[in-house]
């Protein structure tokens, strides 16, 4: 029996003024499980998250959320209501609150800023930031300012803030660029036990980062789907190495 399906993508085409920067693209993820998706610069790895996020509107194809809701069809603002995340490479938080207090707004986005903070924490609501916190790796620093924190850190704090919304499908755009290897190492640790019980599709340039936290790679080239498959299908794959390297490999003598 397959497992069940959260995102079915069916011949997505995105165009800016002709240009076509994904051609008819294809994609299924199941429920759960951490996907990679890879390729060369221009291959249209992006603009495939914000077709699915809803920042860009495709011009074909479809888009459908467990198999009946075609987020083609709807406004960003409505696909995150339906638990879709999308974090972007660079770090959303508010750096001149806490940890504890951008956690909190996170769990309230429906109040203001100063009515949420102002109002008081359920006791089920502190042990959820306190768990969360754990979870993420920032136990202990929730009175920290945000500001302060590593590039690390911050990134691990906006993924436990979008945690808090409950989504069922988490989009990242390179997650662990600009890390520290400590840090990238606990960040596809992390990645990893996020994606026991949601769907994760991860952008990637860092090839060992890949190699070592990647289940199963999609590859997309010039907007399409190329391959997928594991890690060692994929770096066997004389296709992928003609992407990626400009050439074929020799035959081996």
């Amino acid at each position: 029996m397959s497992d069940p399906v959260i995102l079915r993508c069916e011949d997505v085409t995105v165009s800016f003024d002709g240009f076509k920067a994904v051609q008819g693209m294809n994609l299924v993820l199941g429920k759960s499980g951490l996907r990679f998706l890879i390729g060369p610069n221009g291959a249209g790895k992006t603009t495939m998250l914000d077709a699915i996020c809803g920042k860009v509107k495709p011009s074909g194809g479809s888009i459908l959320y467990r198999e009946e809701i075609d987020l083609a069809k709807r406004k960003e603002h409505q696909i995150a209501e339906l638990g879709v995340g999308r974090k972007f490479q660079a770090p959303s938080i508010f750096p001149s609150l806490s940890v504890e207090e951008n956690l909190e707004l996170a769990m309230r986005q429906d109040r203001g800023i100063t009515a949420t903070l102002r109002a008081k924490l359920r006791a089920a609501d502190r042990k959820l930031i306190g768990a969360r916190l754990e979870s993420i790796g920032l136990g202990g620093k929730q009175k920290l300012r945000a500001g302060s924190l590593s590039h690390g850190e911050k990134q691990w704090l906006e993924i436990g803030m979008m945690l808090l919304q409950e989504p069922s499908l988490l989009l990242l755009d390179e997650p662990a660029a600009g890390m520290t290897d400590r840090e990238t190492e606990k960040t596809g640790v992390l990645l990893q036990e996020i994606a026991r019980d949601r769907a994760v599709v991860v952008v990637e340039h860092d090839m060992e980062f890949v190699r070592n936290f990647a289940s199963i790679v999609t590859v997309m080239h010039e907007g399409r789907l190329l391959m997928e498959g594991t890690m060692d299908q994929v770096q066997a794959d004389e296709r992928v190495a003609e992407v990626y390297l400009g050439k074929r490999r020799e035959a081996a003598c």
